[in-house]
């Protein structure tokens, strides 16, 4: 039997950021609303939540990158008592369309090595590995994932 798993994607706040990225295991330490607002400051940016019923699911943010054509998908996760519903598909998704209009010719992001499901989920929405930068041990290595639009 299928069960449908209905939530809607919005334009997100920063708290509505941080309340979500607090409750992603996989970001260690404590981030802050400065964490968001600085980074996105004086940047061309696009930053989603998923909610379900007023819930707060999942979330993607990101910016435009040194690079006039490209656009940077700086963070982003979902709860994990929300995963395989395909929250984290559909926010890709919707930041890919709303790239495109903007004119951005390609989206890339990074992740680590220990983070093997990032991979597979880069892979599998078309994305190549296109650097992996040393830093601190192998599962600490930086994987540069990297896609045309």
């Amino acid at each position: 039997m299928t069960t449908s798993f209905f939530f809607s994607i919005g334009e997100a706040s920063p708290t509505e950021l941080l309340w979500v990225h607090e409750r992603i295991p996989e970001f260690p330490g404590k981030a802050s609303l400065d964490f968001y607002t600085e980074r996105l400051k004086n940047r061309l940016n696009l930053a989603l939540v998923a909610e379900r019923d007023g819930e707060l699911l999942g979330f993607k943010v990101g910016y435009q990158s040194e690079k006039p054509d490209t656009f940077y998908s700086w963070m982003g996760g979902v709860r994990p008592e929300f995963r395989k519903h395909g929250i984290a598909h559909a926010l890709a998704e919707f930041q890919e369309n709303w790239v495109k209009t903007k004119g951005f010719t390609s989206v890339f992001f990074k992740t680590r090595n220990r983070f093997p499901a990032m991979i597979i989920f880069g892979l599998s929405r078309g994305f190549k590995i296109m650097e992996v930068i040393p830093k601190g041990g192998v599962e600490d290595y930086r994987v540069v994932m990297w896609k045309e639009l």
